[in-house]
């Protein structure tokens, strides 16, 4: 499992030293987010009034720093909707921002913009967003409710996100790295509720509700015009993208996978798609990027209908699918109890095949998506997984329920995971033939690295010791010349946090 669940180190945003100071928007205060940006210092809160405030405001560099945050906020208790402009907030590298308790609508461009003001070099960092609202948009082509361009580091927590412009996303990642979605509520979308493309990498998405998610409700990758990749010598669309623990209903697809490469998409309900229930595409098309392949996709509960029967899987020209995983996943079409299954590009393994999964009280714009007992879901996952959160917040069992929803939750009380992983790891070539290459960097403390197989099992000879002197910055070569052909899972563990990389050995 690839550890993306990214807790990101500035939640001490929300601690501010004595000294920090209000400066108020509105009621006799400063006229607007440009004027108090232009006074706030590192700790300040910049407090819109209660009440409806107009768009378009514009702010560069505006830093706070790791021990005093910026924060940009409505009023407690209080409904602060700002209405209107190009943009409600275009904010070009800022870095320690935290923006809470605003609404949002009606911007005729993007409803809120943050990017790196085209310096690559020095993405917006540092931001968090929570208990926001955009309401809808004032524009119907291809215009984003939440822009990032070149923006690492960042959550967004408990936010909604209803009616999207009909040829844009709800949120749209242009080489944006490091980055979590957690617990929002996406409603009505145009073309995409999520977007990650540009060479985005290292996102979780996970724990949301997606209720008519457009096209795509999620577009793992997409097609961006060459000068905006973030990395610019990027060969991927999207890479290590995790989708874990959500909840889908309708939407033309669920999920894409398009250009994307080594991303996850585990654990989530899909009830109901429009059309199909995966698409793996390819649309960018220069020699210089992978093709979309070395995905996995398992655990999953496909709840479809004849409309999503035959194909279940689009499968686009340019692309690899016979290199994704597939395993584990619950598929069952309402319509047809004599169904043959999905037109899967490689067996699913230990698949279900249409057993009711007795979902307890399911409905297209939402409902109770827990399997009731006697599911068939229930204890079937892989039991890969190891500290991830259902839906609902409580930690999977070993082995877990297929689908979003843990069932048996008797004494799984609801926790926080552990920190993410601090440290790099890089892992080359993928697919490997015999021998893995290893690199780990700014671990800082010492660790552990092991290869397990398909069924958990650890490869024997393939674990090594990292101490703390070397573990700056370590590379290993592990040898699977004696190991078959399949998937592995090199896991990499240190005080630090956890990584779990999959990878595909080929002889």
């Amino acid at each position: 499992m690839i550890r993306l669940s990214f807790t990101v180190l500035f939640l001490l945003l929300t601690t501010q030293f004595l000294s920090a100071r209000v400066l108020t928007v509105g009621s006799g205060g400063y006229s607007g987010l440009e004027s108090a940006a232009a006074d706030a210092q590192p700790g300040d809160t910049i407090m819109f009034a209660a009440g409806t405030h107009a768009g378009g405001a514009a702010v560069s560099d505006l830093h706070g720093t790791a021990q005093q945050s910026i924060t940009i906020m409505g009023a407690p208790n209080e409904t602060v909707l700002i209405e209107g402009g190009v943009n409600a907030f275009q904010l070009s590298d800022v870095s320690y921002l935290r923006i809470t308790n605003l609404q949002f609508d009606g911007q005729t461009g993007n409803g809120v913009n943050i990017d790196d003001g085209g310096s690559f070099d020095t993405p917006s960092m540092y931001i968090s967003i929570d208990n926001c609202h955009w309401l809808g948009i004032g524009a119907t082509g291809n215009n984003d409710q939440l822009k990032m361009s070149g923006v690492d580091n960042f959550t967004v927590r408990n936010c909604s996100f209803r009616d999207g412009a009909a040829g844009g996303s709800m949120i749209d990642m242009v080489g944006c790295h490091y980055g979590e979605f957690a617990g929002n509520r996406f409603e009505n979308a145009g073309s995409n509720c999520i977007q990650a493309k540009g060479g985005t990498r290292y996102i979780s998405i996970t724990r949301n509700l997606f209720l008519g998610g457009g096209q795509r409700a999620i577009n793992i990758g997409g097609s961006t015009g060459l000068p905006y990749f973030r990395p610019q010598n990027a060969d991927y669309e999207a890479q290590e993208i995790s989708v874990i623990a959500n909840i889908f209903t309708g939407a033309i697809a669920p999920v894409a996978f398009v250009g994307a490469v080594r991303c996850e998409v585990v654990n989530n309900t899909m009830f109901l798609p429009e059309k199909w229930a995966v698409r793996i595409l390819q649309e960018t098309t220069d020699s210089r990027f992978q093709q979309c392949g070395e995905n996995i996709l398992s655990n999953n509960l496909f709840y479809i209908d004849a409309a999503a029967a035959a194909p279940s899987f689009n499968i686009g020209p340019n692309t690899r699918p016979l290199t994704f995983l597939i395993m584990n996943n619950l598929w069952y079409n309402a319509d047809d109890e004599n169904w043959q299954g999905p037109n899967t590009p490689v067996t699913d393994m230990h698949m279900i095949l249409n057993q009711d999964p007795l979902l307890t009280a399911p409905a297209l714009r939402g409902g109770n998506f827990t399997p009731a007992s006697g599911s068939p879901a229930i204890g079937a996952g892989s039991g890969l997984t190891r500290d991830v959160l259902d839906f609902n917040g409580h930690l999977f069992r070993d082995p877990q329920t297929i689908g979003a929803i843990e069932a048996d939750t008797t004494t799984n009380a609801l926790r926080t995971l552990a920190p993410p992983a601090s440290f790099q790891l890089t892992t080359w070539p993928n697919p490997s033939h015999g021998q893995l290459h290893v690199r780990i960097s700014d671990m800082r403390t010492g660790g552990q690295l092991r290869i397990h197989d398909i069924q958990g099992k650890r490869v024997p000879q393939t674990e090594r010791w990292i101490d703390a002197q070397s573990a700056g910055s370590e590379e290993v070569t592990l040898s699977l010349n004696n190991s078959p052909a399949g998937w592995y899972f090199l896991i990499v563990e240190s005080a630090g946090g956890l990584r779990v990389q999959p990878f595909l050995l080929q002889k």
